[in-house]
């Protein structure tokens, strides 16, 4: 049994038989503006995975997220792994905005930007209309019997398959290894790097198995998306709908009076999860807007208003910009540019050369005749990519006493330094505290660098 459009079960997905196999899906190609938008869309999102961890950035890889060397280059900035509680500010931001895009635009994520109908539709699809041909082409071959000419189409659709899948876990990778040293890596034999080696083409497996072949299963079924999208949107969120007031009845109903809907099935046939968007909005709609487009073709072909199938909300009501800023969404605005200005504040003020300075843990002060000796430690932390060197501490109240300066401090690295300072006891004849600053200077290759720190000074009466 094959997957027929004209004739779609209503109590299970349109993508199984009677017993649970599944039918395979040819969706045919589809031509309009909502097309032109979305293959722009999809070589700007593949331009940038696939091309970003290829390129430098101020003499550094773009992206480098090295979990092993616990180090993250992000556009020329270097983090460590005690940067880590940054990554709370992405992952609000993240689910922040998946909430407010779903809750103004229903699944435009799944259309339009998601990785598996980005690769699918952009990479996969185009290989097999290059090769087989249209979707009736392609079912007619996947019924024929085998022979030389559907065994050669098969065998090179597939290596080119195994190629794409290669590159992209290749590249996937180049993220987390660096883009050199995985080059040398794959020229390497694979006993030296066995881990690696598995990896990657265990990752390679996978996306051809599901880029491939398992496709539009895994929104119908592993993806949780679907699930709870339900949750995030409201009667207002915009989807892919049918008008049906305008469409009904459709031509074979055997009304007098005929809606606009020919029954023409072009909208199943371009479909790629294969449902009929004509039985409203459904889990399994990706609201990748085929749909809209062939729609619209066929009622330029009959001379009938386009948008029979349109973007709108459930209601039928297509919104304008200014309406999308309900309540509900001026507060998701809000939060998103609260963690934005939260996340943008911390990033400027972080500092090349972190340092703290706190009391060491012992008598709070030693008083040596007419002086006063303070036991300070200084915590330092390299955050950059350069070699630092600390080259003298220094404070208008006393002299420091710092037996380990100057010191170098590699990239990355993190030193603990114990120095002294000596006041004099006439300091403390008001008060047993005193503030002060210590002026830390350290210089880099290419600069020197001063740094202030405030800190408060013990002494008797």
């Amino acid at each position: 049994m094959r997957w027929n459009p004209k004739d779609l079960p209503e109590e299970r997905p349109s993508t199984f038989d009677e017993t649970g196999k599944r039918l395979k899906i040819y969706p045919a190609t589809v031509k309009g503006r909502y097309r032109t938008r979305r293959t722009i869309s999809y070589f700007i999102l593949i331009l940038i995975f696939l091309v970003l961890p290829w390129t430098k950035f101020q003499g550094k890889q773009t992206i480098l997220l090295d979990i092993i060397e616990r180090k993250f280059i992000l556009f020329g900035s270097t983090y460590w792994a005690h940067d880590g509680p940054l990554v709370f500010f992405p992952l609000i931001l993240a689910a922040l905005t998946i909430v407010l895009v779903t809750n103004i635009w229903g699944r435009f994520w799944c259309g339009w930007g998601c990785p598996q109908t980005v690769f699918i539709d952009f990479f996969y699809r185009r290989i097999e209309q290059w090769i087989e041909g249209n979707h009736i082409k392609r079912q007619k071959l996947d019924r024929s019997p085998w022979n030389l000419n559907k065994i050669t189409k098969k065998t090179v659709k597939w290596i080119l398959f195994i190629i794409i899948s290669a590159h992209i876990a290749h590249s996937f990778t180049a993220y987390f290894v660096g883009a050199e040293k995985l080059v040398w890596i794959t020229l390497a034999p694979p006993t030296e790097h066995w881990p690696l080696f598995i990896f990657v083409q265990s990752l390679t497996i996978v996306l051809l198995f599901d880029f491939a072949w398992f496709r539009e299963q895994f929104c119908l079924i592993m993806c949780p998306y679907g699930r709870f999208q339900s949750v995030l949107m409201d009667k207002t969120s915009m989807a892919i709908v049918y008008d049906e007031p305008r469409g009904e009845p459709r031509r074979g109903s055997g009304a007098k009076e005929l809606g606009d809907c020919i029954n023409c099935y072009r909208c199943v046939q371009v479909c790629p999860t294969g449902i009929d968007i004509r039985k409203g909005l459904q889990m399994e709609c990706i609201a990748c807007t085929a749909c809209i487009d062939v729609c619209n073709d066929v009622m330029s072909n009959l001379k009938r208003p386009p948008n029979l199938i349109k973007y709108a909300t459930a209601t039928g009501k297509e919104k304008k910009f200014k309406e999308i800023l309900t309540k509900k969404n001026s507060i998701y605005f809000g939060l998103i540019l609260v963690v934005l200005i939260s996340f943008a504040t911390i990033l400027f003020n972080r500092k090349a050369l972190n340092i703290e300075i706190i009391r060491a843990i012992e008598s709070p002060y030693t008083v040596s005749g007419e002086t006063v000796i303070n036991h300070f430690k200084a915590s330092i932390t390299n955050q950059s990519q350069e070699l630092m060197t600390i080259t003298k501490l220094s404070t208008d109240n006393g002299n420091i006493i710092a037996p380990e300066i100057p010191l170098t401090v590699a990239s990355g690295q993190h030193k603990k330094i114990h120095f002294f300072i000596k006041l004099p006891k006439k300091l403390f004849a008001n008060s047993g505290k005193l503030s002060g600053t210590i002026k830390i200077n350290f210089s880099t290759i290419n600069q020197s660098v001063s740094d202030t720190k405030t800190v408060t000074y013990i002494g008797p009466k």
